[in-house]
């Protein structure tokens, strides 16, 4: 844009040049002046023509003016010079930094172009990796339906398979049941008539071996006599076990017969020692229910803790109860003559007590707390043998399995333990989906219930579960008869359920109106021949139901204010006890052996133990 401004720039300094050149070729030289003086004539003749020719001095006056006004121009011209060329300056450094910004833009440019092409390589790559990968997805999903298909096939095999073995499996037990129960109403048959006969006579057990001796040949001779068959007539149904409970044979009468027959037939435990060097043999027999009745009455009601009791359980020998509650406290007492005596205190619990039990010798107490361990007493000792540690949360239950050297406990940290307590260490782990609140054990099995209404059955030679059934319920309590052949459990739908565990399904479900659990823990038991199932409510009230036909016997309401936290069924039959939350319940008798008053104080702020006695 600065071109034709310099081309006019050019053009004024020629033409200045140009006048300047003319104006000093018009200037006089000095010897060049004519006078006027030495004018001629010819000179005045030509006036008129001098006037159209003007004259030096006219022209050097005109051409001075113009090279004033050349010389203005050009003034002005080198002004708009200086200007135009700090212009161009500014011009020209603009264009620089234009120009290197376009050289780094055209650089960025290169430098996208070649990562343009990179990623148009990978994608590429990627697209040709997608295509094989989904050509592999493809054939995987062929496969997938092929399996599947063998799957289903396989599945509907199983199902038949399944269906074939449980309908064998329930002929098979239901022809095991008819046997068994032949075979348990001829054997109690034969035991009715062994009782009978030995009520009718005297047998004397001397400490003389022979006379032992004696005894027992005399007794096999009676008992040979004994085995014959027995009439039809004489086990038609069940009529023998009704007429047995009606019985008016006094208890002391019967206690006396089932304490010899059982001594004759060798279920003896030997105790004592030798006093001043002479041998001392002293005998006791296994407490046998023989036929339980329903507890009518309140017999006892005694303070036993300061807070609420969660546990109850009677010794092998029925004379001897243990009793737990939230004072971290374990009670002993001795049964006697249906009144409650005061034995022992177990202390050294870190948390509030949730179950105890006694070994089958009924020489150790096991106990269940809260401070995330079972505890182990030495009946006699007051403070705590062992600790078995290893739970993370709340022990909800602790039981001994058959022996006395191995024990299984259940938390709420979802896992079942089980011990072996001669060297107090855990033996095996099972980790459950659910809280565990309660559990028993049989010959080789684990039953476990929990919270989401479900009960597990663990076999000890297998690490996995065997068995789940489901109820509708969380699970508070299970009881297993002493045959092994029913489970009882007490769910939060406020039911009782019977499981047959030779079929493994439930028989019977027991409701009543009224009847509600109070806990998470409300403890429920069978009577000692599986006659009758027990369980307290959330009013204070005793349940019982007569498991044969399953109706609701009756209901016992005593000192209980509030939720009937554990009941206890002792192994004779004789006596059950409970505990609340408030107020321990009162027990009952049966009718005939006379009235007892209740020693239950309304109003207590403690808890109390009642005995019921049947």
């Amino acid at each position: 844009m600065n071109l034709p401004f310099s081309i006019s720039y050019n053009c004024l300094l020629e033409k200045a040049e140009l006048l300047a050149r003319i104006s000093e070729k018009l200037q006089p030289k000095p010897n060049d002046v004519t006078p006027a003086t030495l004018q001629g004539p010819w000179e005045e003749e030509s006036g008129p023509d001098s006037d159209l020719v003007p004259s030096s001095s006219t022209l050097r006056v005109k051409w001075q003016e113009k090279e004033e006004g050349l010389r203005l121009v050009c003034g002005e011209m080198a002004y708009q010079v200086v200007a135009k060329s700090a212009a161009l300056g500014a011009l020209e450094s603009t264009l620089e930094q234009r120009q290197s910004t376009l050289a780094a833009l055209q650089a960025r440019v290169a430098e996208l172009r070649e990562e343009q092409a990179r990623q148009t390589r990978q994608v590429d790559a990627q697209r040709a990796l997608n295509v094989a990968q989904r050509a592999a997805y493809e054939a995987l999903r062929g496969r997938a339906r092929l399996q599947e298909a063998a799957l289903r096939r396989l599945e509907e095999e199983a199902r038949d398979l399944l269906e074939r073995l449980v309908q064998r499996k329930a002929r098979a037990a239901a022809e095991r049941n008819l046997r068994n129960e032949r075979y348990e109403k001829a054997k109690q048959a034969r035991m009715s008539l062994e009782l009978k006969a030995a009520a009718q006579r005297t047998v004397s057990i001397s400490e003389s071996p022979n006379t032992i001796g004696d005894g027992i040949r005399e007794e096999g001779k009676t008992l040979a006599l004994m085995a014959e068959p027995v009439s039809p007539k004489s086990e038609a149904g069940e009529k023998w076990l009704r007429t047995f409970r009606s019985a008016s044979a006094t208890s002391l009468t019967l206690s006396h017969c089932v304490d010899v027959v059982k001594g004759l037939l060798d279920f003896k435990k030997r105790r004592g020692r030798s006093i001043g060097g002479a041998s001392e043999q002293r005998y006791q027999s296994i407490p046998v229910c023989v036929a339980a009745q329903p507890p009518s009455q309140v017999l006892d009601v005694l303070d036993a803790h300061l807070s609420e009791v969660n546990a109850v359980c009677f010794g092998p020998n029925s004379s001897l109860l243990a009793t737990g509650g939230a004072d971290r406290l374990i009670h002993l007492w001795n049964v006697v003559g249906g009144r409650l005596e005061a034995n022992q205190t177990l202390e050294g619990a870190g948390g509030s007590i949730t179950s105890v039990d006694f070994d089958p010798s009924g020489s150790q107490v096991l106990a269940a707390t809260y401070n995330q361990a079972a505890q182990l007493w030495k009946v006699g000792e007051a403070q705590s043998k062992e600790t078995l540690s290893g739970h993370t949360d709340k022990v909800t239950a602790a039981k001994f399995k058959l022996t006395r050297h191995q024990a299984v406990t259940g938390s709420r940290d979802r896992t079942v333990k089980e011990w072996d307590l001669g060297r107090a260490y855990c033996s095996r782990t099972i980790s459950v989906l659910s809280y565990c609140n309660d559990v028993v054990c049989g010959d080789h099995v684990i039953i476990s219930g929990h919270n989401d209404q479900k009960i597990r059955f663990w076999d000890s030679r297998v690490p996995c579960c065997t068995q789940v059934i489901p109820v509708q319920g969380r699970v508070t309590s299970l009881n297993l008869s002493h045959d092994q052949l029913h489970l009882l459990s007490c769910s939060r739908d406020d039911t009782l359920k019977i499981i047959d565990l030779r079929v493994s399904n439930i028989r019977q479900v027991f409701r009543a109106d009224g009847f509600r659990c109070g806990s998470d823990w409300t403890k429920a038991v069978f009577s000692p021949d599986r006659s009758y199932a027990l369980a307290g409510s959330w009013d204070g009230a005793l349940y019982i139901w007569d498991v044969d036909t399953g109706k609701l016997e009756g209901s016992l309401r005593g000192p209980h204010c509030t939720a009937v936290n554990a009941v206890a069924w002792c192994y004779s039959g004789s006596h059950v006890h409970s505990g609340s939350r408030g107020l321990w319940a009162g027990g009952s008798r049966t009718p005939g052996l006379g009235p007892l008053s209740s020693t239950c104080r309304a109003g207590q702020s403690q808890s109390d133990l009642s005995a019921v006695h049947i």
